[in-house]
């Protein structure tokens, strides 16, 4: 399977990496760091990457092809119970607020992203006391609003602040911006689309 939006991969060759790349990547990026995969599409069919420096203002866009990659963690593969408490970060309240996520059962897969989902990968501290909870949740079929109460009512007794981006074939959304306006900013390959359903793209609004 070709890597997903936020999965985390690793290359074997680091000449693969293509793009126009600013001065700081020499410097703070190191090729035993994973990329980040984001969302877009390339006319060669390479795969859309992200590289982190430090400090949040420091990201930049990259392309690499699919036999480059070594190694990938997908957002669900985080989201282990036991990992979670054989963490570093163990102590800290986004690893804290996953742990209870990942002891409860739901009824769809979901992963950890952001700054947590690459702290958990790689041990890089990023995280602090202040950090968010990004988390993502696949959702392959339509589901209704009222099937998320559960989990935003688990989500507010975390002790940090959480956020849930869904994941439908068409692209992906933000829960809360859906759950409160009826219609949300649908995230794909192709640009943002404001939608009213996320498993259906072309109903636009």
């Amino acid at each position: 399977m070709l890597p997903r939006p936020h999965d985390l991969i690793w290359l074997s060759d680091p000449q693969a990496l293509q793009g126009e790349l600013p001065d700081w990547v020499a410097q703070q990026w190191q090729p035993t760091l994973p990329l980040v995969v984001r969302r877009d599409s390339h006319p060669a069919g390479l795969i859309a990457v992200g590289i982190r420096g430090i400090g949040r203002e420091r990201r930049a866009a990259a392309w690499l092809p699919a036999t480059a990659v070594a190694r990938r963690v997908t957002p669900e593969s985080l989201a282990n119970v036991a990992s979670l408490l054989r963490s570093v970060f163990v102590s800290q309240p986004p690893v804290q607020g996953a742990i209870l996520l990942a002891q409860r059962a739901w009824p769809w897969q979901w992963g950890i992203t952001g700054s947590c989902g690459y702290a958990l990968a790689t041990e890089v501290p990023v995280l602090h006391s202040g950090s968010d909870l990004d988390l993502l949740i696949r959702a392959p079929q339509p589901l209704a609003p009222e099937k998320f109460q559960a989990w935003r009512q688990q989500l507010l007794r975390l002790p940090c602040r959480a956020d849930t981006q869904v994941e439908t074939p068409c692209g992906a959304f933000a829960l809360n911006e859906w759950l409160r306006d009826g219609r949300a900013l649908l995230k794909t390959n192709r640009g943002p689309r404001l939608v009213k359903d996320p498993w259906q793209a072309e109903t636009e609004v």
